[in-house]
């Protein structure tokens, strides 16, 4: 039990199945009630996709786990009705302070530009953003999500996918069209199916120290190198809500984890950090490796891979969650424009070469960070500290030092969903880019572009004045079969605009936009 939060039991409920004995069928299963599953299954509500969502378990994560959440993920969270509940109890940070021994050496800032919705990134306790998303999940009569129900058996054909389902009561047999697993790093679906993912086991432990105490740090992240409380090693200090703070300790491989987690020997590791006079008790500890893996691929005919699943990365840099998010984002609607005959299942080969992408690029910068983090050798732990001591007063030694390069979207580029364009892109929203957020008015009321946008095909235009613009061209686009809404937006308010919908920017435009004649969404 933790002192600061109390888990919630979720209802089981008995299978009607059991009984009849009738099979179930449905067009999508989930497997996994974790941060994951659950936003895939909003997700496909969104689209008008039933779901059933299955879970072995009956509450929440046990632990923190999952504490930061960026930018990016914040908005998909808005999209699925979360973003405020998670931002109104989160803790809000954009600057990052890395240290070396007893000296700071840089800081950073996520969001260095004016004008954004969301912070650089959001501190939570991964239970209370799962709390949030089962309260969502529960007024969605679309989802029907089954507590204490674990899958024992996966078989699928070109058409479909049966289960089998274990539950407290007995089994049940469910068809579904697609089952999509979000069901952990040791997902069972993937070892049924005898999938295999690849990658870099790292050969070092550290130590999880939630801690509730009254302090005055600031909402920043910290980041020591050989600092003098816990020489040769790095530690990690987040601020989270409910005056918990998270302290991660590197430990190096040969520490005992069952003697690391024991009140005995990690009390005095946080007593060297904070000092004897500052009082704290302990939340909840944990001591865990990390790797660097992923599946080949993402898709395997009806079953469908997301999260950790799919991909695992070290903590460092925040790309777990955000990436699984992310996942859930890109995968939705091309599975529901396959449910509806309007794609082939090839538009599915897309997300997992999309995700594998940035799947890839999370790899990549977290094996970066925990080689520069964990040192194996002399020369290179020499070369770390070198990079330290320069970083402080020269630019070029800021660039080499990784403390964890943190969560940013893929700009998906090369992405076989892109077309040739003619003209040059001179911003960062060229095809493929993550679309970035302003303040905007719509309607005469104030509001955000990416709260105004979304969840449908739309053609975004930017012109200087909504009342001068020809939209004769553009009146078809909503009537076939993949309708598209034009969207007008301008510096100037609209007068006259009865067809399409417009809005205006409430501040200067971000020259990232506005640089380029035309974006999509």
């Amino acid at each position: 039990m933790l002192k600061t939060y109390a888990y919630p039991k979720y209802d089981y409920r008995v299978a009607p199945e059991i009984a009849s004995g009738r099979v179930l069928k449905v067009p999508v299963v989930v497997i996994g009630a974790g941060p994951v599953g659950l936003a895939m299954a909003l997700d496909l509500d969104l689209q008008g996709v039933p779901v059933l969502l299955l879970d072995e378990d009956d509450t929440v994560s046990i632990g923190s786990r999952g504490v930061c959440y960026a930018k990016r993920a914040l908005e998909i969270l808005d999209r699925y009705g979360v973003g405020d509940a998670v931002c109104a109890k989160g803790v809000s940070w954009n600057v990052g302070r890395t240290f070396f021994r007893d000296k700071e050496v840089y800081n950073f800032n996520l969001v260095p530009e004016p004008d954004h919705h969301r912070p650089g990134m959001v501190n939570l306790q991964q239970y209370y953003l799962e709390e949030y998303l089962v309260n969502r999940v529960a007024s969605r009569p679309g989802i029907e999500l089954r507590w204490k129900n674990k899958i024992v058996s996966v078989a699928q054909s070109a058409t479909g996918v049966t289960l089998t389902v274990e539950t407290p009561d007995g089994m049940y047999a469910v068809e579904a069209d697609w089952l999509i697993a979000a069901d952990g790093a040791r997902s069972p679906v993937r070892r049924m199916l005898g999938l295999e993912v690849e990658g870099k086991i790292f050969m070092d432990r550290f130590l999880i120290a939630d801690v509730v105490m009254k302090a005055d740090f600031p909402a920043e992240r910290w980041f020591w190198f050989d600092p003098p409380f816990h020489p040769n090693q790095s530690v990690l200090l987040h601020k989270q809500t409910d005056s918990v703070f998270r302290i991660d300790f590197q430990l190096g491989w040969d520490a005992d984890p069952d003697e690391e987690k024991k009140p005995e020997n990690v009390i005095p590791r946080i007593k060297a950090m904070l000092g004897d006079e500052r009082e704290f008790e302990l939340e909840w500890v944990s001591v865990y490796t990390f790797q660097c893996r992923r599946m080949g691929r993402f898709n395997h005919g009806r079953v469908l891979f997301v999260g950790d699943a799919a991909h695992q990365v070290s903590p460092f840099g925040a790309r777990g969650a955000n990436s699984g998010l992310q996942d859930a984002d890109n995968l939705g609607w091309k599975l529901k424009l396959v449910m509806d005959g309007k794609a082939t299942e090839r538009l599915l080969d897309s997300y997992s070469e999309e995700r594998v992408y940035a799947a890839d690029e999370n790899l990549m910068n977290s094996t970066r960070s925990t080689d520069f983090i964990t040192p194996k050798s002399r020369a290179s732990r020499t070369f770390r500290n070198a990079a330290l001591s320069l970083a402080k007063d020269h630019a070029f030694g800021r660039s080499l030092v990784n403390s964890g390069r943190l969560s940013v979207p893929s700009f998906l580029v090369d992405s076989s969903l892109n077309t040739q364009d003619e003209d040059a892109f001179a911003g960062r929203m060229l095809p493929g880019a993550p679309m970035d957020d302003a303040p905007v008015e719509k309607d005469g009321a104030p509001g955000w572009l990416l709260q105004s946008t979304g969840n449908r095909f739309q053609l975004m235009i930017f012109v200087d004045d909504p009342a001068t613009t020809d939209t004769s061209a553009l009146s078809q686009l909503d009537t076939g079969d993949i309708p598209v809404e034009p969207l007008l937006v301008s510096r100037v308010a609209a007068t006259a605009c009865p067809c399409l919908v417009c809005m205006t920017f409430a501040v200067s435009p971000p020259s990232a936009m506005t640089q380029n004649t035309a974006a999509f969404t």
